[in-house]
């Protein structure tokens, strides 16, 4: 689940706020912020929770891309790591 700190930065990621705890009736906003509403900003937890997901579901998708080109190659992750080439 989204925390609040990760909420505010996906909606207002200039900044422009400050928070006391982890509530909407905590937040304060800058003289120079657009403020958000408590639906908004509730709604907008499961809209970070779907963009992790799918971060998640890119970067598996970017490694097995990674793995079918290097068998196509003939190659396997290992063998980029002996070369000094695989990262993790």
């Amino acid at each position: 689940m989204a925390k609040s700190h990760q909420v505010l930065a996906f909606l207002r990621p200039n900044g422009g706020y400050v928070q006391v705890g982890q509530t909407y009736e905590g937040i304060t906003f800058e003289e120079q912020c657009e403020p958000f509403t408590k639906a908004e900003y509730e709604a907008a937890f499961d809209l970070v929770d779907a963009a992790k997901a799918q971060a998640e579901t890119d970067k598996a998708a970017a490694k097995a891309t990674a793995e079918a080109k290097l068998a196509a190659l003939g190659l396997t992750a290992d063998d980029l790591k002996a070369l000094g080439l695989g990262g993790n």
